[in-house]
């Protein structure tokens, strides 16, 4: 599928045929695709709770305003960021860099974060979301349709993934055969209303 066909297409489905799977490979496709998203600093905070466990899946799903497609989907991704890997060992980021370079960004991801816990957190939502199209168009691609989610309660949803305390969840993305046709698109906003020029 042509890139453009597939962001014209794409659209949130609500309903998944609960009886598909995907393949191994599908799955290592779609997070190899997620992981070239961009990260500032290059620090590629996100971390991808891929969901398996069918119990688990129910327990997220009854914080997560029963939305079905927790349940239904193929596959469930909880994009989840590290608030602090900015701080671990950030020459990994730029160990193939030249030295120069090194030398310059390594002190300026500290500066950029040290003590900035908003910018931490801001950081990770940013990237995550652009993971998660990664992910959306790569599903479309291969056949799939998808659903990014943000409807459930993080605080629990964090107790039930055992995340660390120093990460996040930020959002699902759901994967899987569609069952049904999504709505029209319900109301597009015109260029005009949108887009700006140099000034508001």
């Amino acid at each position: 599928m042509e890139l453009i066909d597939a962001i014209q297409s794409r659209r949130s489905h609500k309903v998944f045929d609960e009886s598909h799977k995907l393949t191994p490979s599908e799955i290592d496709k779609l997070m190899k695709l997620a992981i070239l998203s961009p990260t500032a600093f290059n620090i590629q905070h996100w971390r991808f709770v891929i969901i398996t466990d069918q119990k688990l899946r129910q327990q997220i799903r009854k914080v997560s305003w029963d939305q079905s497609q927790v349940t239904d989907a193929s596959l469930l991704i909880v994009l989840t960021g590290d608030l602090m890997a900015w701080n671990k060992n950030p020459k990994r980021y730029w160990k193939n860099a030249p030295e120069k370079v090194q030398d310059y960004l390594i002190p300026a991801i500290f500066d950029y974060y040290h003590g900035k816990p908003q910018v931490q957190r801001d950081e990770v939502m940013r990237s995550c979301g652009m993971a998660a199209m990664n992910l959306m168009l790569a599903a479309k691609d291969l056949g799939y349709d998808s659903c990014p989610m943000d409807g459930f309660d993080f605080e629990q949803v964090s107790k039930l993934l055992e995340l660390p305390e120093d990460h996040i969840p930020a959002m699902f993305v759901a994967i899987g055969k569609s069952m049904q046709e999504p709505w029209p698109r319900p109301g597009q906003l015109t260029l005009e209303e949108i887009v700006k020029y140099n000034h508001f």
